[in-house]
This record gives structure tokens, sequence and C-alpha cells, in this order.
């Protein structure tokens, strides 16, 4: 599998996760009670998956990669990935206090923490549209097959490194767990 193959595989695990985030803050708009034992796991999610993981792979490894090979940071596709990786980290940020206030029974954080996860929700389907159909068809014209190789050993060093044994499969996991439980 190609580094960019992982990272595609990596999008739909995303995309699975922001669904039924999306359909859980639907049901709360509508009067439902959030769960916030399993919001907090999806805080979780976005902070080590999302950014720890999947744009740590992106940032430290293929985005220096694509620039050595001639794609620029600046006014390119790369520039507008970082851009977008720090306003996600907004919307994570914002999501992180509004869920902290409502787990100290602070109604009034309802609000932001619904704006919060469609915000980033719409964010990372238009971000994941782009890199899904612009960049990575871009890195794997201009990548080497040493190239590639590299990448992948780099993936694979920042998931036991970073996140530690087992614990990309355990988002994995969640991601199917709240697919399933936030019909």
């Amino acid at each position: 599998m190609k580094p960019t193959d992982q990272l595609i595989h990596e999008h739909k695990i995303i995309l699975m996760v922001m669904e039924a985030v999306e359909r859980h803050v639907s049901q709360i708009g509508k009067g439902a009670k959030p769960d916030l034992e399993t919001l907090s796991k999806v805080l979780d999610f976005f902070r080590a998956f999302i950014d720890r993981c999947h744009h740590a792979k992106e940032e430290k490894h293929l985005f220096p990669i694509l620039s050595q090979r001639g794609v620029p940071v600046e006014g390119g596709p790369i520039g507008v990935m970082l851009h977008e990786h720090q306003e996600g980290r907004q919307h994570v940020k914002r999501f992180a206090e509004a869920l902290e206030k409502l787990s100290r029974g602070d109604a009034s954080a309802q609000r932001p923490l619904l704006e919060s996860a469609t915000g980033y929700a719409a964010l990372l389907r238009s971000h994941i549209a782009k890199e899904d159909g612009v960049l990575f068809p871009l890195a794997d014209r201009v990548l080497t097959p040493a190239d590639q190789e590299k990448l992948a050993e780099a993936f694979e060093k920042l998931e036991a490194e970073e996140m530690g044994e087992g614990v990309h499969e355990k988002y994995h996991q969640l991601a199917h767990d709240l697919a399933a439980s936030w019909q």
C-alpha cells in the first residue's frame, strides 16, 4: 500500500467518525441529551488520531518530501492544507472547551459544541476532498519509489513511537463503534 493509500484509508475512518458526530449533534440540537462520555472519546480521536497521527504524517513527512520535489508550500496546495490543519485545531479547541463546560453542567455550552462539531466536519469534508482529489494524486506523480518507501517507513515509525502499539487500531474500532451506535 502506498503512503497516500494509507492516508486515504485514514480519511475514510475520519469521515466515518464525523458522520456519526454529525448525527449525534443533530439529535442534541433536537433536544437529545449529549452523550458526554462518548463525546470525550471523540475529542480524544480528534486530538490523537486526526492530529497527532494523520496530520503529523502529512506535516512531518509527506509535505517536506513534496516540497523537496518542487511542490510549493506557499501559494500551493501544501500551504492550503497547513492552513486548514490550523483551522481544524481551532474547531477542536472550541469543541474541547464546550465539552468541558457541558461536563460541569453548563448547558449554555451546548450551542458552541454543536457549532464547533459541525464546523469541523464541514472543514474536514472539504479538506479531505482536496487531498484525495488533488494533493495525493500529485504526490503519487512526483514521488520516487524511494520516496514512497521512505514515507511508508516514516509513517510506520510515527505510529509506533507517537501513538503506541495497538492505538491506531483502537481508533479504527472507535470509528466503527460510533458508526453503529450513533445512527
